[in-house]
């Protein structure tokens, strides 16, 4: 018989805690569009579905997982990307130092964290990159490090403060207000809450991506996305999570290098040789993304062969998949999963009314 090179995939849901629950959940239904009779349960969180595999990595991640393989799973390094399904927020990477500076200025609880010395080190580091980078390390460090007395301290001052004033009707913009008391609700007496401003705050339209590096500093607060990333399942945390915190390795290992919102949102460019294709290609080897976008006017479709084996996830419509390297025709639905290996094709008879929304992740040789 001849080797199967195209199958569906069952995939694993990852129930950490930051998951919505139940059919609240974006997974949850991916999950049950995929699998009709998939139990959902109504108190669970549902935060990932994974598909993919790890393979071998880097120097930084080799060694975290040689030296604490409890936490480092992986000795892969992890750069990935987020696309962003349904409106999407998250904070990414270093703000500007006009950004940066005008919160030690206008938080006073901020500064005290970070400290005067800090502070105006970084202040007068302004326009030498590397200086920068040296004194953003510093100040960032400072107040990841600080006593938790203090750090506790400030935040009821900061949280107190921003109350009163949002309740007089005052503009809290200046102190990122909003975004403060929804994280201090969701983690309470969490150094991350200070997180807000260093870091820029990104909001992604459907459709719209941001790419993190390998040594980015990043967090997810809100909405639905797909993320690829290379094949690593390490992450070192020092906030905004339940899970395993090391703020030694995290202030280390950052890139602290300023860079404005538009430097971390990553474009599509749609594929001249397919008008159904947008490319997410980032600037490393491990992985590109494509969405592919079938009309409601396209009653069939080939999704085309690649020189690399790829992941095909369909996130809307319904199809029959046929390839003549698949053991039968796959029903494809909405949270369909397919296996589709190098220099294969598949033929797709479309057979829902509104076309369909695909992702296909796979390595560009």
């Amino acid at each position: 018989m001849a080797e199967v090179k195209v199958f569906p995939l069952c995939c694993v849901v990852q129930s950490y805690a930051w998951g919505k629950v139940g059919l609240d959940s974006e997974v949850a239904r991916l999950v049950l569009g995929g699998d009709p009779q998939a139990l959902i349960e109504e108190a669970r969180p549902y935060a990932e579905l994974w598909m993919g595999a790890h393979p071998k990595g880097d120097e930084l991640a080799a060694r975290l997982h040689a030296q604490f393989p409890e936490h480092y799973p992986d000795n892969n390094h992890k750069p990935e990307m987020a696309i962003a399904l349904t409106q999407f927020e998250g904070l990414c990477g270093f703000r500007t130092m006009d950004e940066i500076l005008g919160f030690l200025k206008n938080v006073p609880e901020f500064r005290a964290l970070v400290g005067n010395e800090a502070a105006e080190e970084l202040q007068s580091a302004d326009g030498d990159p590397g200086r920068t980078s040296l004194a953003l390390k510093k100040c960032f460090t400072r107040m990841m490090n600080c006593e938790k007395k203090l750090f506790v301290d400030q935040l009821n001052m900061l949280v107190k403060r921003i109350s009163e004033e949002e309740a007089a009707g005052k503009d809290t913009s200046g102190s990122n207000g909003e975004l403060l008391l929804r994280l201090h609700s969701q983690y309470p007496g969490d150094i991350g809450c200070f997180s807000i401003y260093f870091l820029n705050r990104i909001v992604l339209q459907p459709g719209e991506a941001m790419f993190l590096g390998a040594n980015e500093p990043h967090a997810y607060l809100s909405g639905d996305c797909v993320e690829c990333m290379a094949c690593s399942d390490n992450t070192v945390r020092a906030g905004l999570t339940p899970k395993y915190i090391d703020v030694d390795t995290l202030c280390e290992m950052l890139n602290y290098s300023p860079a404005p919102v538009s430097a971390k949102i990553f474009p599509c460019v749609r594929d001249n040789a397919d008008p159904c294709v947008y490319l997410y290609d980032p600037p490393v080897p491990d992985f590109t993304v494509m969405r592919i976008q079938i009309p409601a006017s396209a009653r069939q479709y080939t999704v085309s062969a690649l020189d690399s084996a790829s992941i095909l996830l369909v996130i809307d419509g319904e199809a029959i998949a046929t390839s003549a390297a698949a053991l039968s025709d796959i029903t494809l639905t909405r949270g369909s999963v397919l296996f589709i290996s190098a220099n294969e094709s598949v033929s797709l008879q479309v057979t829902s009314s509104s076309g369909m929304t695909m992702f296909r992740a796979c390595c560009l040789l």
